[in-house]
């Protein structure tokens, strides 16, 4: 039988324009993943300063001094490269160098609800993680499990841990913290990484799983985040409920393996129920104090009294939803509102870098809150404390020692 040119040709021509079809997917999805994230994390984590705050020589001097330690920072949830500095976000290993941060708590974020408000959220609302995970072409299990996300996050830190050794080092022990801090004394300045989870909603309800995190290089964790979940009621979620009895288990088991209990968006019952339990010094990672900035973010002023007086710590939030105040000088004053209410020793950093949120500074800005500190009338035993002393007792105290 003789061929049919035409139908050979229309082959040929469906055939090129299936593979353009193809070829611009393809493009699609790789500008989705490379660009999508990216301009999404700069439009939700902006630096609201138009120019650099100015810092003295004096308190530029003393920040080169300091150990500085940050309780939050979301970075692992929107994909990019943390080696490079990078024009978006909050933190990066160089603005973290550049700011002299020596411990930075990355926190796995892996669910939060649509519409997602201080107030109330629905369990039930649909997930603002899972478009991005997809977006940034994570893999596939990542897309159905919570688990797989805090996996996966974890995994992310571990390989530029393992990339960049003198640079990072992850912090599962005591012994990890000490060998950071002689390193960084000896003028080798490495920074040292604490992996901590924003609700515990990736157990998926399975004690067992406490394990699983642990082994991936979990050491904080956070119970609630905004919505309630199977540990019990969130600050911001509709019940307002204490903990439930799964979350007792996993609030006893978690304390005898020396991590870190995180109230941050525990509802009241809640904190209640968790410092009723024998052995539990919880802390609150990223807060304001609600006498400076009355929101409905910030818990109860006794809250984080009875917190201090368990031996936490409350760490203090970057962000004007906490401090009502979008400058250096409003972060500072929360602080010493801070230390007025639970004294200089329960006081930390708590930033919310990453956290979807407006900040007037990055990290590599931090010395901005050392003056600020100085100006607000801290001696410089206090502004020690404050960036990061007392976070590193904290951690001495309740981490595993290896």
């Amino acid at each position: 039988m003789a061929r049919d040119p035409f139908r050979q040709r229309r082959r040929g021509r469906l055939a090129r324009v299936l593979g353009v079809l193809t070829a611009m997917v393809v493009l699609a999805v790789a500008a989705v993943a490379v660009f999508g994230p990216r301009l999404v994390a700069d439009r939700l984590n902006p630096v609201t300063a138009e120019a650099e705050w100015p810092v003295s020589a004096k308190a530029q001097a003393l920040h080169d001094r300091l150990v500085i330690g940050d309780l939050h920072a979301d970075a692992l949830l929107w994909g990019r490269d943390l080696s490079v500095r990078r024009t978006e976000g909050h933190v990066d290993l160089p603005r973290l160098d550049q700011g002299n941060v020596a411990i930075q708590v990355f926190t796995a974020v892996t669910r939060s609800p649509r519409g997602q408000n201080y107030a109330e959220n629905d369990t039930e609302a649909p997930d603002n993680i899972t478009p991005l995970v997809i977006g940034q072409l994570r893999p596939v299990q990542t897309w159905f499990s919570l688990k797989e996300r805090a996996l996966d996050q974890a995994a992310r830190l571990r390989h530029l841990v393992e990339a960049e050794p003198d640079r990072l080092r992850l912090i599962r022990s005591r012994d990890d913290l000490d060998a950071v801090l002689a390193n960084r004394a000896a003028n080798r300045r490495v920074i040292g990484a604490i992996l901590g989870i924003e609700g515990a909603h990736p157990l998926e309800g399975d004690l067992g799983n406490l394990a699983v995190l642990e082994g991936a290089g979990y050491r904080l964790i956070g119970l609630t985040h905004f919505f309630d979940n199977e540990l019990g009621g969130s600050l911001h979620g509709q019940s307002q409920a204490g903990l439930t009895d799964f979350g007792r288990a996993v609030v006893t088991e978690a304390a005898q393996r020396g991590m870190v209990i995180d109230l941050a968006h525990a509802s009241p019952r809640m904190v209640r129920d968790v410092l009723a339990l024998p052995g539990t010094r919880p802390i609150i990672s990223h807060t304001g104090v609600h006498g400076v900035c009355n929101t409905l973010r910030n818990l109860p002023d006794e809250m984080l009294r009875a917190v201090a007086s368990s031996g936490g710590i409350i760490g203090i939030g970057f962000w004007p939803d906490v401090t009502c105040n979008d400058s250096p000088a409003g972060i500072a004053a929360s602080i010493a509102a801070a230390i007025a209410l639970v004294g200089e020793d329960h006081v930390a950093l708590g930033s919310d870098w990453d956290g979807s949120v407006g900040v007037p500074f990055d990290a590599a800005g931090l010395p901005a809150l050392t003056q600020a500190l100085m100006d607000e009338g801290l001696s410089e035993a206090q502004i020690a404390k404050v960036m990061g002393g007392n976070m590193v007792r904290y951690l001495r105290e309740v981490l595993p020692r290896a």
